[in-house]
């Protein structure tokens, strides 16, 4: 059996053992500051005792370019994360060239690091140089180093100890005496750099444990392709180099001091012997018994934790009402939940809010005065809202993670939240709300990583829509965020009308998170719901609500009354999602009332999964053609309905357009396709053709096409309620913050 390892960490190929992604470049250092951050958030909240815990990130000079490796700086030094240490392997290299080949990166990062809060500690220099520091009494050594470039360092070690003497010593007469009764393997082999002396890595090691009150950096210069030989080490094509000449083998050996002869290296160069000391060796003893009594081998993955006991249905009750005559946005009657749920006296303390400076825009800021937003410094000021009831409140022991204006950070707190049950055994579910144009489209790498580490949780798309967040500019319309989440295999997109439809989603996903039995893939979900922040009148649940539509994508929410009809009226299906359903009503209402169509409107309150049902129903009948084939759920809803099928949201037509080869008759989607439109809902709507005069219309047209109705009434139609004109637009309320 072929046992490997791949290239990279990825938790999802090695489940029990890789723990933490390391990719896309800078999530890595991000990550680790968030991290180390719940770290402290949990101990702070008594949660659990997690002083002894230490988050370590090994990280490259060249990835520190990354936006991500150094924008999160300022977070480990304002929190004091004396549990973080960076360790940035300065080698002086990209993959194509020098990091800095006119200049100097390790230095440049100690003024960064520095000017960030953090203490540094470099490791610059191996042992074999402290008798030359010691002897350069006038500076001269010193001086030298300071004025290479690192370029020039590269250059040295792609080179021997003749051409360092020549181009390193020999700039100064005082250092080149220094090395005169060298030789040039000894000038080769003993001045080696830090990061390749383990006594001054352990020393820096400790230094970095011992301190506190600061997050620590080591910058340790080290050598790209070290000890490989001549024709690696500094080189710049290093990095595609995949094979070793027999030469680069015996250096190689050398080097390590491996008991290989070269008999047995020229029997067959590209099959060297493999080398293992054997279990007895004194230096595999050491580090055996020194990994047990430090609690086991390392990588390891550990998910072992007690499934907790999930909220009951009351905590679904109140938002299962409706709102009678007030009207509230599906972002609001979502924090009216997550109030619910976090008032579970046995799963409250689990859920973590996490906001990008957005609570007031969400009404999170409700839980201000109660939760208290989590500051490790607790609140040392008197707040300017101090005597107003939602004023502005840290502690230490704060319950909501309030990341400021930071996306790419909440995605980082929103996975180390998210696996908790496997980084520390203790499940606690994350529940980040944002801007829905600035989730998958801003962070979709990190979402992706959290996706690779196995993160659990709830992402809360809010206001979304390309036409129903008005006010703001068109960068904040989101038309698409649905179509980006279903590239990520682990994300679960819902996109729910109704507060009732919101509260099975939610159950069902704490259930398929942390409900008894669940694990592995299966249970390793993230959920993302988008939310509008329209105000619409919630109606109750109905007493035969169809849950399982709910949660397999669709379901019928208003059947076409015909009762009193005189004529047999030809048929249509509305399929609408979101804040797209009250259109699809509108619709129904304008076709029975002025044309004698009797239509029936579904929620979709997933798109996506009635793509993923709909391709594993084509697999199965792939993969197994004997068995009877399982009809997928879309085709399962409208097969004995009639009539053609229309399909709209406030999302671009490529989301309706994903379940077309399911749907049993002809099909036509509207959507909100483009930049946006800076105008009134209604207006917005009109214009992109997705109101409900405009789902009417489109309607008409497919029946008129069918021989069902008279080829003229859809061109009446349009010109009844002025498709052409923006201004003639009545789909949608105003107002609406949340």
């Amino acid at each position: 059996k072929l046992r490997a390892l791949p290239s990279y960490p990825h938790p999802r190929l090695l489940p029990n053992y890789w723990e933490f992604p390391t990719v896309s470049m800078g999530i890595g250092p991000m990550n680790a500051i968030y991290q180390a951050q719940f770290n402290k958030y949990l101990h702070n909240r008594g949660l659990k005792d997690t002083s002894d815990q230490h988050v370590w990130a090994f990280l490259g000079d060249g990835e520190m370019d990354e936006p991500e490796s150094r924008g999160m700086l300022q977070l480990a030094a304002n929190e004091e994360l004396d549990n973080l240490t960076f360790v940035v392997n300065c080698n002086l290299q990209r993959l194509d060239g020098p990091v800095r080949g006119n200049g100097k990166i390790i230095q440049e990062l100690e003024a960064f690091f520095r000017g960030a809060g953090w203490n540094v500690i470099k490791v610059i220099w191996g042992r074999g140089w402290d008798p030359l520091l010691a002897a350069d009494r006038d500076g001269a050594l010193v001086h030298i180093m300071n004025q290479t470039s690192d370029g020039d360092y590269q250059t040295f070690r792609a080179n021997d100890g003749k051409y360092v003497r020549e181009h390193f010593f020999a700039r100064d007469p005082r250092t080149l005496k220094m090395v005169a009764d060298w030789t040039d393997d000894q000038i080769w082999w003993d001045l080696k750099r830090g990061g390749h002396d383990y006594r001054k890595v352990y020393a820096a090691y400790q230094a970095a444990m011992n301190h506190t009150g600061q997050p620590t950096v080591v910058l340790a210069m080290t050598i790209k392709g070290y000890s490989l030989g001549t024709h690696f080490a500094g080189r710049n094509a290093t990095h595609q180099m995949k094979k070793m000449t027999l030469q680069d083998l015996k250096d190689f050996r050398d080097s390590l001091r491996i008991p290989i002869s070269d008999e047995q290296l020229e029997a067959d160069p590209y099959r060297p012997p493999y080398y293992n000391p054997g279990a007895e060796n004194p230096v595999v003893k050491y580090a055996i018994d020194r990994r047990a009594r430090l609690g086991g081998t390392l990588p390891r993955r550990r998910v072992e934790f007690s499934a907790p006991q999930l909220p009951g249905p009351d905590a679904y009750k109140q938002i299962k009402k409706g709102s009678g005559k007030q009207e509230v946005a599906t972002t609001m009657a979502f924090v009216r939940l997550l109030k619910d749920l976090i008032r579970d006296k046995q799963f409250g303390e689990r859920i973590v809010p996490i906001i990008p400076d957005e609570a007031r825009t969400f009404g999170i800021d409700a839980f201000f005065p109660t939760l208290k937003i989590y500051n490790p410094n607790g609140q040392n000021y008197t707040p300017v809202d101090a005597e107003l009831m939602l004023a502005y409140r840290e502690a230490k022991n704060g319950h909501i993670l309030h990341q400021g204006i930071n996306e790419a950070g909440s995605v980082a707190s929103f996975t180390a939240v998210g696996t908790s049950y496997a980084t520390h055994g203790l499940p606690m579910i994350p529940v980040y709300v944002f801007y829905s144009m600035f989730g998958f489209q801003r962070t979709g790498d990190g979402i992706w990583a959290a996706a690779d580490q196995m993160t659990r949780g709830f992402l809360i798309g809010a206001t979304a829509g390309r036409t129903t967040l008005t006010g703001e500019g068109l960068q904040h319309a989101d038309g698409q965020s649905p179509l980006l989440a279903s590239s990520n295999p682990a994300v679960v997109h819902y996109d729910p009308a109704y507060g009732y439809e919101i509260a099975h989603i939610v159950e069902d996903g704490l259930r398929r998170m942390y409900g008894e039995g669940q694990e592995g893939d299966a249970a390793n979900l993230i959920y993302y719901l988008t939310v509008y922040n329209e105000p619409i009148l919630q109606p109750a649940e109905p007493e035969n609500v169809d849950v399982e539509g709910i949660l397999k994508g669709m379901h019928k929410i208003a059947p076409a009354n015909t009762e009193g009809w005189q004529h047999t009226p030809a048929r249509a299906q509305i399929l609408a999602s979101g804040v797209g359903v009250p259109w699809a009503l509108e619709a129904q209402q304008l076709l029975a009332d002025d044309w004698g169509v009797a239509a029936d409107v579904w929620s979709v309150t997933s798109w996506n999964e009635l793509r993923r049902d709909g391709l594993d129903s084509d697999e199965q009948q792939f993969l197994r053609p004997e068995e009877p084939a399982r009809e997928p759920w879309v085709t399962r809803c409208l097969k004995d309905t009639e009539g053609p099928v229309i399909a709209v949201s406030d999302y671009m037509r490529a989301v309706q357009d994903q379940i077309r080869e399911w749907v049993p008759r002809s099909y036509a989607t509207l959507g909100a396709d483009g930049f946006g439109f800076s105008d009134t809902r209604p207006a917005a709507r009109r214009f992109f053709r997705i109101d409900g005069p405009s789902v009417a219309v489109r309607t008409l047209q497919m029946l008129a096409k069918e021989g069902k109705i008279d080829a003229d009434i859809p061109v009446k139609a349009a010109d009844k309620y002025r498709l052409d004109d923006v201004t003639a637009g009545t789909s949608g309320n105003a107002g609406g913050e949340s």
